[in-house]
């Protein structure tokens, strides 16, 4: 299995704009536009990432400014974090988190986001609790927090 950021490999954009569609249920075209977007991300965002197993996406994550709260102070935010059931409890979406802090720290950007209504996993991967803030949808969402300079020692693209 390997880490594929996509604005390295426009090959795969409509495949992976299609995954990310079939999982989240926002139409292919948005992912499309926002993965178009990372071929002049100045500072990485936005940026897409997904993970091959031979040929088949298996798991994706996604880095924008802002996955629809209203708290534009907090940025940049992990967003359509997943993984396919049959491949879930192997360190893959650990992997892919760090990989993106990687990334954003390379880009001097030292705080990430992300808005989820799970408890539990994402402290296990090192991420704190912020509270909780409003979506534009005026629901409350649960807001984790991570300096990007904190990652697993081990960590690699290929596992």
């Amino acid at each position: 299995m390997d880490i594929v950021k996509l604005s390295s490999h426009p090959d795969l954009f409509d495949k992976a704009a299609q995954f990310f569609h079939s999982i989240w249920g926002i139409p292919k075209q948005a992912y499309l536009d926002s993965i178009n977007e990372s071929l002049n991300a100045k500072e990485g965002i936005p940026e897409w990432y997904i993970v091959k197993e031979n040929d088949e996406i298996i798991a994706g994550i996604g880095v924008i400014e802002n996955d629809f709260h209203k708290r534009p102070d907090l940025r940049p935010n992990i967003c359509a974090v997943y993984v396919k059931e049959e491949y879930r409890r192997q360190g893959i979406a650990r992997r892919l988190m760090d990989r993106v802090c990687k990334d954003l720290y390379e880009h001097g950007i030292t705080d990430v986001y992300l808005i989820t209504d799970h408890t539990g996993f994402y402290e296990r991967c090192g991420w704190e609790f912020f509270g909780e803030i409003e979506e534009n949808s005026g629901n409350l969402a649960r807001c984790y927090h991570r300096r990007t300079n904190e990652k697993e020692p081990d960590y690699q693209d290929r596992f």
